[in-house]
């Protein structure tokens, strides 16, 4: 009887190790699957959390009533919260919210860490972006996001350098191009958005203002085409805006800049920003009814090698007087991006409109390599560490 039982055994052990052996076999035969999530060591640990709407109205849409500028909110509060204000996450063009919970290789987003470290953490999708909802008749012609552009622009800017610093960039995870499972989800996040970005800066500015009178003050961190939202917020809601972290928001002031590559690198493309850091109107000091009267003077020389001519206004300038209210107030720049040759010119702008503002690069705090994307990339948790830091010194 035993020897029958051993031999049972011995006969399930061999199945249950072919079985195994032909699993893997299937499993190494199949392409990578994409990235799942980290475990951690130690749990979130959270009081609370959930999502809402704030914003919007009804519209009359094609015989249809609609809600249209509603702004949808994901929210955690941690079990232990040691930060006085909550941070208000907004994501930058192309993107929603989904890019500060998680990076695309599976580790540990900005938004969450930022909640181990006791902040309530507010992340949105703006307005007619991804769980905000959109209607092209009630919101007009779209952008899309193209995989040669967000190559070139985000994850392998090194391999066609059209300005100065590109090639300095070495952090995104994985390859970098169409077919590595890491930009496929990249790219997989990338939506359409409204393609007039006036119109943008509108709607989240009163849905963003919604959002302060429902939470009250709180730190607002921003990223790229989110960083006007945040100048028209400290404008409309300066009593709410404890602090602002601008992440390579958009810029420079006044016009565009096109990257033409070597040996010129750069033309002015055109007045994007007409009231200076914004496509929408902020109350200056005098009064400025047409941002004409700001009178937009270009800068003689460069601040440096490889930056741009800065634009200013012309002195006497005028002031923002609502902006200026902000207490504290950094824009954050990498050290490979696109926006490398002319983040300084929005803080330059900023200083001399009245608005006090810090500007660091990464690199000078001992951070390298990174991109435009930088909350994507693979030390984008060092990065959280150097804001963590700051907000605690000046937006508590």
């Amino acid at each position: 009887m035993r020897s029958i039982l051993s031999f049972a055994r011995r006969a399930t052990r061999r199945a249950w190790l072919m079985t195994f052996v032909l699993a893997s076999a299937s499993v190494a035969a199949r392409p990578p699957a994409a990235p799942g999530p980290v475990l951690f060591e130690h749990p979130l640990a959270l009081a609370g959390e959930g999502n809402f709407y704030v914003g919007g109205h009804y519209a009359d849409d094609h015989g249809d009533r609609i809600m249209v500028g509603q702004m949808y909110v994901q929210y955690q509060i941690p079990a232990k919260q040691t930060h006085k204000y909550p941070l208000v996450l907004i994501h930058g063009g192309g993107q929603t919210g989904a890019g500060y919970w998680e990076t695309p290789d599976g580790r540990e987003g900005w938004a969450t860490y930022f909640v181990r470290h006791g902040y309530a953490v507010y992340v949105v999708d703006q307005v007619a972006r991804g769980r905000s909802g959109f209607f092209e008749s009630a919101y007009g012609d779209t952008r899309r996001p193209d995989v040669a552009a967000m190559t070139q622009r985000f994850s392998r800017p090194q391999d066609t350098p059209d300005y100065p610093q590109a090639q300095r960039h070495t952090q995104w995870p994985g390859e970098g191009k169409q077919g590595d499972v890491v930009f496929d989800q990249f790219f997989a996040s990338q939506v359409e958005d409204i393609a007039d970005v006036s119109r943008i800066e509108d709607y989240n500015r009163a849905a963003g203002a919604a959002l302060l009178d429902r939470i009250g003050p709180a730190v607002l961190l921003v990223h790229s085409q989110s960083g006007p939202i945040a100048w028209g917020l400290a404008n409309d809601r300066p009593e709410k805006v404890r602090a602002i972290v601008a992440v390579e928001p958009s810029g420079p002031a006044f016009y565009g800049i096109k990257n033409v590559g070597a040996p010129d690198w750069f033309k002015d493309d055109g007045v994007r920003l007409p009231y200076g850091v914004t496509r929408t109107r902020l109350d200056y000091a005098p009064a400025v009814d047409d941002p004409a009267q700001l009178k937009p003077e270009r800068a003689a020389q460069a601040d440096g090698a490889g930056l741009v001519h800065c634009w200013k206004q012309a002195e006497p300038a005028h002031r923002l007087v609502e902006l200026a209210k902000v207490p504290d107030i950094l824009i954050l720049g990498s050290e490979s991006s696109y926006h490398v040759p002319y983040d300084r010119c929005t803080s330059d702008y900023l200083t001399q409109a009245g608005v006090r503002n810090a500007f660091v690069r990464l690199p000078d705090v001992g951070i390298h390599g990174n991109g435009h994307m930088m909350m994507l990339e693979k030390n984008s948790l060092d990065i959280a560490r150097y804001l963590d830091r700051w907000i605690a010194s000046h937006g508590d």
